[in-house]
């Protein structure tokens, strides 16, 4: 029986004496039951035979006055996710009398059913912080001082207004995090909203960015079409760009059970991943190729008629000229010359996804950072529109995202561009918004330095480093950045580490929020170049609370919510996220604006917005892309009855909640948005987005009618006959709003009060629900609308995806053919090099000086930029050094032996002491090394310029130390999967 077997709410679980008594004896046991310290920590339980054997060494323990007696504190069971990966993974913590003692794997939890990678066994350590940023502390003379929180709330907001007061609200950068919950990421683009500016990003700008423009811009919604489960739908899956067996462990999980029923798994990578190693064929491809690649697998499609004609026809805008530009331009001779791969290959994985639908294919960073990750994201696509597999079980696009919530703090989160919930920046958002939050629009108009500010996309938080370095005159802003907050991000995954140090260096401000102090504490305290150093300079650090020392929502990839119980109270002087943002809204001014909707709870005798009455504030605006549904009583109760959810559909047959008395039937696990409509309305959430095979009403759909009703007189909408099952309206259509509704006749439908409400509104803007519920339930059709997906689109640089070549490459014979961007002088407020840099390389024979591809990606040990993973023992036991993997070929022309130093330079001036991993997993061609290290700068141990006590445990190189110059060309994503670089013995 599971110990940790879990109905209802939370409760005290039985236990004996006895076995209390063992476990207390052996947490006093001699320390020669210790293995190197690591097993003191040990959340394990402990077999009876090993117990019994070590009976001799239990020392007596003496009661403390007070204590309660053994055998009677209480026990409480909380469930929570994991906070790594977007997978997903429950967790069910096993909490003492207020202390974290063991964990388990859901058993019931239909997306991880029982299983943990090695960083979510290893959860039950942040319950413990011994490395964590305990206080608020502030750099001085070099060295990390311990201040009160009192001081540091004050000084930093005095800080804050005297440089609003000098150069304006958008002289201050603000970062927020892929960590945050749903409610914490809402919160913080509102707090950024109110401050009076759009300068604010998060994680996704440089993992996923790419993904969701290139996406949404072919059929409506930027995120995964399908989910992990879905995936034992498949016969073939195309991993391309995607190291799932490190990265998202579990999820691979659900391929091998589809293996065992005969599914085909291909996977393409310049490197021979563990992925690779499951793979029926695996396909080496030059990193950056990726759409000669896929174009190639086109190719074959269309020269052996294999595209589904009938949904092209139906459901598909372009795809003509896309045949017709891949039959000219792709061919196998041109493929093989730009990716690497013979027709022989390229054939046969054509022929696997054909042969064998409905087909998924599978995409990471991998492909998403490049200078052309919008054109490549697009590539994939169309591949699948080509084959009909979008809408379809077991098809689709399933884009497996980073963190835990990197999805969710996209969705309703501090995007630069847009107001949660892909709301533009334009004045109708700003007044939707307004009326949300309770707050006049003229005042937070007012609160921007001026209105063309206020519909201005922010710098990217790839980019705030050149906002700091770049000439003021070339700046779509009146100030240069003087501020930055890093609110739970990692430094060393972004690009140009040498130049953000200089950066950092010449701020007037610099604060870091997070639980372990990051890289950013020990870049800012390590001396740079002298000129560069701002004496003004205040640079503190605030401690925040994990996700385990809180509650709230988090959306995993597969578009699910999760509610996460609080585990722990905050540990030592941390505190929530969102408590800081409310107690710094009060210091500048507006934290009754901030919190208006909000009731507070106590926590530690401090006053906290409470998680639950945030996320209904978001059901009560999300309508473009169902947010509205998934209310806190609804994803409570799934919480509590995972068993009741289907493992490959996601869905309820029946069941009913005991604490609450919720029906699930119909139900989708997690409610994954669009979960459309009011809560009350009982949308089930939306499984497999398009699914035209289902009525809306039980998560059907189709796509989105996102750009108009025809193009230069070609119809953009579905053809007669396309359109999700039982819909009044048998052919496509417009999205809805009050005008149409009353053309249709269906404005009676509405309720009068609904109808007040829906007056001048459209489906995305009505904030009573009623025209989604007459829509959805009443007609059944679906409220955006009912279109074809591009294949060709027109307001991207590329109305075809075209393969580019990167700015720093090895191959100057294929840049004729394939050169990159021009340059652009405002882009997202910012000068952008494309051929200069480009041009500039070749001219300077940069690719002889380095002539190997560098890429990285990910270990299943660690995970983004690794401060909190490294920090934890039992994973910085399992790797415990940065490295590089290089070819025996080149190991033997270098002098490299297996485990030597090497240094790696690149063009920037940087150079990395790392360790040799000789292997033939990457190409003579190409160098890897993961990207989850910091704590080493240029060969030196940075040790000292962390707080004392708050190191991570393993430090090495941060490869994006020495990373180049590159960016999108839609969303300004870095390029770290394909630059340049030399290795040299040690």
């Amino acid at each position: 029986m599971l110990l940790t077997k879990k109905s209802g709410t939370a409760g005290s679980v039985a236990h004996s004496p006895f076995s209390h008594s063992l476990r207390r004896g052996l947490s006093q046991a001699l320390p020669t039951m210790d293995r190197r310290a690591f097993l003191r920590r040990s959340g394990l339980g402990v077999g009876v035979g090993i117990a019994a054997s070590q009976l001799t060494l239990v020392k007596k323990a003496n009661a403390a006055p007070g204590s309660v007696a053994l055998g009677d504190g209480k026990i409480e069971i909380r469930r929570t996710v994991c906070t790594h990966c977007s997978v997903g993974c429950a967790v069910d913590a096993v909490v003492e009398n207020g202390v974290w003692v063991r964990q388990e794997p859901v058993f019931d939890s239909p997306i991880n059913l029982g299983s943990h990678c090695a960083k979510g066994a290893a959860l039950r350590e942040h319950g413990h912080g011994e490395f964590r940023l305990r206080y608020p502390m502030k750099l001085v003379n070099g060295k990390y001082q311990r201040i009160s929180w009192d001081t540091a709330l004050t000084e930093i907001s005095a800080r804050l207004m005297d440089l609003r007061k000098a150069s304006g609200p958008d002289s201050i950068y603000w970062v927020g995090s892929s960590k945050h919950n749903n409610e914490q990421a809402y919160l913080l683009r509102k707090f950024v909203s109110l401050w009076g500016s759009n300068n604010c990003d998060h994680q996704a700008r440089i993992c996923h960015s790419t993904t969701v423009a290139g996406v949404a811009n072919t059929w409506g919604y930027g995120a995964m079409t399908n989910s992990y489960n879905d995936m034992q739908n498949s016969k073939c899956a195309l991993y391309i760009g995607s190291n799932a067996a490190e990265a998202h462990p579990v999820s691979l999980l659900h391929m091998l059970h589809a293996k065992e029923g005969g599914t085909k798994m291909i996977v393409v990578d310049p490197r021979f991943t563990r992925t690779a190693a499951k793979a029926d064929e695996y396909v080496r491809i030059r990193s950056g190729s990726d759409i000669p690649f896929l174009f190639g697998v086109l190719y074959h499609v269309f020269k052996n008629g294999w595209e589904d004609k009938k949904y092209i026809n139906d459901r598909v805008y372009g795809m003509e000229k896309v045949k017709e530009e891949v039959l000219a331009k792709w061919t196998p001779d041109k493929v093989e010359e730009a990716c690497g791969v013979a027709e022989a290959q390229v054939l046969r994985v054509a022929t696997l996804m054909s042969e064998n639908r409905p087909s998924t294919l599978v995409w990471c960073m991998g492909q998403t950072q490049h200078t052309i990750g919008n054109a490549m994201v697009r590539a994939s696509c169309i591949l699948q529109l080509a084959l009909g597999n979008v809408g379809k079980s077991g098809g689709g696009t399933n884009i497996f995202r980073g963190h835990d919530n990197v999805q969710g703090a996209t969705d309703v989160g501090p995007n630069p561009d847009s107001l949660p919930g892909y709301f533009g920046i334009v004045e109708g958002s700003w007044k939707h918004f307004a009326k949300v939050w309770g707050v006049d629009f003229e005042w937070i108009k007012g609160r921007f330095s001026s209105p063309a500010m206020m519909s201005k996309p922010g710098i990217t938080v790839s980019r705030w480093i050149d906002g700091v370095l770049e000439k003021n005159e070339l700046i779509d802003q009146d100030s240069n950045l003087r501020g930055g907050f890093y609110w739970g991000h990692s430094p060393n995954s972004q690009t140009r580490g040498l130049e953000m140090k200089r950066a950092m260096d010449k701020l007037d401000l610099l604060v870091v929020v997070d639980p372990y102090p990051s890289a950013t504490a020990a870049m800012a305290a390590m001396p740079g170049k002298p000129e560069d150093l701002n004496p003004n300079r205040a640079v503190y650090l605030l401690p925040a609370a994990t996700q385990f020392e809180t509650s709230g929502s988090v959306t995993a990839s597969n578009r699910s919510l999760q509610w996460r119980e609080k585990v722990i109270e905050p540990l030592w002087e941390s505190r929530t996220d969102h408590m800081i943002m409310q107690q710094f809204a009060d210091k500048l001014g507006f934290g009754k604006e901030l919190s208006k909707n909000y009731k507070m709870q106590k926590v530690k005798g401090l006053d906290e917005p409470v998680p639950e009455d945030i996320l209904r504030e978001i059901n009560a605006s999300m309508w473009t892309i169902g947010y509205t549904g998934q209310s806190p009583e609804r994803l409570k109760a799934h919480m509590r009855n995972m068993h009741l959810f289907d493992v490959k559909t996601l869905r309820a047959k029946g069941g009913t909640d005991k604490q609450t008395g919720y029906d699930f039937t119909g139900d989708y696990f997690g409610l994954p948005w669009p979960c459309y409509g009011k809560p009350e309305l009982k949308h089930p959430g939306s499984p497999n987005l398009y699914d035209t095979s289902k009525h809306v009403m039980d998560g059907g759909g189709n796509f989105r009618a996102n750009f108009g009703v025809e193009r230069e007189g070609v119809n953009l909408l579905a053809e007669d006959g396309s359109h999700s099952l039982g819909a009044d309206i048998t052919t496509g259509y417009p999205e809805f709003d009050h005008v149409l509704l009353k053309k249709l006749g269906w404005w009676d439908d509405l309720t009068e009060a609904e109808k007040k409400a829906a007056e001048g509104k459209n489906w995305k803007t009505d904030l009573s629900g009623g025209i989604q519920r007459v829509v959805l339930k009443v007609h059944g059709c679906h409220p955006f609308g009912n279109a074809k997906a591009r294949a060709v689109v027109w307001n991207f640089p590329d109305a075809i995806p075209q393969h580019r070549e990167p700015l720093y490459g090895i191959r100057p014979d294929l840049v004729a053919k394939y050169p990159t961007h021009d340059d652009k002088k405002a882009f997202w407020r910012l000068p952008t090099l494309y051929k200069t840099v480009q041009q500039k390389n070749i001219a300077d024979k940069v690719h002889e000086k380095f002539p190997f591809i560098m890429t990285s990606g990910r270990l299943v040990e660690y995970e983004g930029g690794g401060e909190e993973t490294r920090s934890n023992p039992w994973l910085a036991e399992l790797q415990q050094e940065m490295f590089i993997e290089i070819n025996p070929k080149v190991a033997a022309a270098k002098g490299i032996r297996n485990g030597e130093r090497a240094w790696v330079s690149t063009p920037t001036g940087a150079r990395l002491n790392v360790q040799a991993m000789v292997t033939e997993r990457v190409g003579a061609d190409t160098v890897f090394m993961p990207f989850h290290f910091s704590g080493r700068w240029q060969g030196v141990d940075m040790l000292a310029y962390y707080p004392n006590g708050a190191a991570p445990i393993v430090r090495g190189e941060a490869i994006n130390t020495a990373t180049t110059y590159g960016y999108d060309s839609v969303t300004m994503m870095q390029e770290t999967k394909t630059t340049v670089c030399n290795v040299e013995k040690a």
